[in-house]
């Protein structure tokens, strides 16, 4: 035996293990419209440039049959690549081989690949297709989850941290995307829960299928666990191909530049796109759409909380943050879900220097017993330690509506704002003109000959003297009233103005956010 046979011997090796499970496993996968772990990574990063890490990692461990089973690659394929040029790290579970089932040296794969992301300032990226921890293994496979959930709440705020699931994520090992900052969810194939079907029939009668307990939908819907829905796989690795485009590759770093679009920056259209009359209806995102550049609106959360849209924008190729009411639904006011889902996005935007831009139209915090009973204080707290603890530049522009305790809450002055635009029309009041009126000028509407024709005299002098933009902005409350055509101008100076800011905060281990 010579050198060469020794080389032969290397690649026999490589390509077992990039067998996987082998032949009849993946075409199972393939029949399920899956991809395996390796078509996957081949298709998210760019042509030829991933590189492998430690492929013939093996497990050691006897019991239960384990003893002498081959587990090629161990269950995951782990290394480095790129996206559209710059560097990533990732892992790929395999479900070819031991249902991806995560195991001691599973986990140990996970966990370097992850150390050398923050050592090298890169996005992590998981692709999750796993039927949760490798049951011989016993007390080991815990104790490699922890391994893995501790770094993902370490390295939180470091480095942009993304998970996409692509297959079963159940037990210990949803915990593990639950901490990173963005979730995407492949429609009816990828599913995540605690408990699954069976045991939730078998402890409390319920029925229910994978699908309806911790699909795409559900979680992207209704929990709020996920981000983004993609119809496939392809379109899930697209999705974050393009998220990455936005983010700097770690906390130090500002966001990449784009192409900056040339063409006029006044925009006409912007003062027909809000309704005056203060109660109707309208889709924000049209309002986004003007102001942003061209087809830049990455939406996060869509389907989640909608009387609330955030997501990423470029104003002049620059990333910002949005956060906007939606008067689409529930008139823009603010619930539980849409605090908790505003909080987390401003506060994923101030760890990675990304400006806040957030267009108010609200009417306040969502009345009810089911609110109250649910923690609304505690939930709308939220938004106000996000906005108050953010230092990267912020800004407010005030559409329509900014009522009461909502108005503080949504960026304004008194929380840090740096700049708070109102259009002409804006009404900024302790609460609405009808509400007000009718607690101001109770008597004098009820000892009216004509009370209903009062009432409507003291909504308008109401809506004339207080619930106007001029108030604010004579007690400094609002930096300037502008003509809403010039909307998109004025954030990109005051972006500009901005792009230097530096806010230090007081020393403190870290803050105390009401969860």
């Amino acid at each position: 035996m010579d050198i060469y046979d020794k080389i032969s011997e290397l690649y026999d090796k490589r390509r077992q293990i990039q067998l996987g499970g082998g032949d009849d496993r993946i075409d199972k996968q393939h029949e399920k419209g899956k991809w395996t772990a390796r078509e996957r990574i081949e298709y998210l990063l760019d042509e030829e440039t991933f590189i492998e890490l430690n492929p013939f990692i093996e497990h050691r461990h006897d019991d239960f049959g384990m003893n002498g089973k081959q587990a090629p690659g161990e269950g995951v394929v782990t290394g480095f690549g790129k996206i559209n040029g710059r560097p990533v790290y990732l892992f790929a579970q395999d479900f070819t081989v031991f249902g991806g089932a995560l195991g001691e040296m599973h986990a140990k794969k996970i966990a370097a690949v992850m150390d050398l992301a923050v050592k090298n300032g890169t996005p992590f990226i998981g692709l999750n297709d796993s039927g949760g921890a490798r049951i011989q293994e016993g007390v080991s496979s815990l104790d490699g989850y922890g391994q893995v959930f501790y770094r993902n709440s370490i390295y939180s705020g470091v480095i942009p941290q993304i998970s996409v699931i692509m297959g079963p994520c159940a037990g210990g090992a949803v915990y593990s995307p639950a901490i990173t900052d963005f979730v995407i969810m492949v429609e009816k194939t990828s599913q995540m829960f605690i408990t699954g079907p069976k045991v939730i029939e078998t402890v409390t009668g319920e029925k229910i299928s994978s699908e309806d307990l911790g699909g795409a939908h559900i979680h992207n819907t209704l929990s709020g666990n996920a981000h983004i829905k993609a119809e496939d796989e392809a379109a899930a690795l697209d999705a974050v191909r393009n998220l990455v485009g936005y983010l700097p590759s770690n906390s130090k770093e500002k966001p990449p530049l784009a192409e900056v679009q040339e063409g006029e920056d006044l925009r006409p259209n912007l003062a027909d796109k809000v309704p005056f009359d203060s109660i109707r209806p309208y889709d924000v995102r049209k309002v986004i759409e003007e102001v942003a550049d061209d087809h830049s609106f990455f939406e996060i959360h869509k389907d989640f909380a909608k009387n609330i849209v955030v997501g990423f924008a470029r104003l002049k190729g620059q990333t910002v943050g949005l956060v906007a009411n939606q008067p689409k639904y529930m008139a823009g006011g603010l619930d539980i879900n849409s605090s908790d889902k505003a909080a987390r996005f401003i506060r994923f935007c101030d760890s990675f220097n990304i400006p806040l831009i957030t267009f108010e139209d609200v009417t306040g915090f969502f009345p009810g017993i089911k609110q109250e009973h649910g923690g609304i204080i505690r939930h709308g707290a939220k938004i106000l330690y996000a906005y108050s603890e953010a230092t990267v530049p912020k800004l407010t522009v005030i559409t329509r509506k900014a009522y009461g305790g909502a108005y503080v809450a949504l960026n304004s002055k008194s929380i840090g704002a740096d700049l708070v635009f109102a259009w002409p029309n804006a009404e900024i009041a302790v609460m609405g003109p009808e509400g007000a009126a009718n607690i101001i000028f109770a008597k004098e509407i009820a000892e009216s000959d004509k009370p209903e024709e009062t009432r409507h005299e003291k909504i308008n002098e109401y809506r004339e003297r207080f619930a106007n933009p001029y108030v604010a902005a004579g007690l400094g409350m609002v930096d300037d009233v502008i003509d809403p055509r010039e909307t998109r101008v004025k954030l990109i100076q005051a972006l500009d103005m901005l792009k230097d800011k530096h806010e230090e905060r007081p020393y403190k281990k870290h803050g105390n956010i009401p969860l």
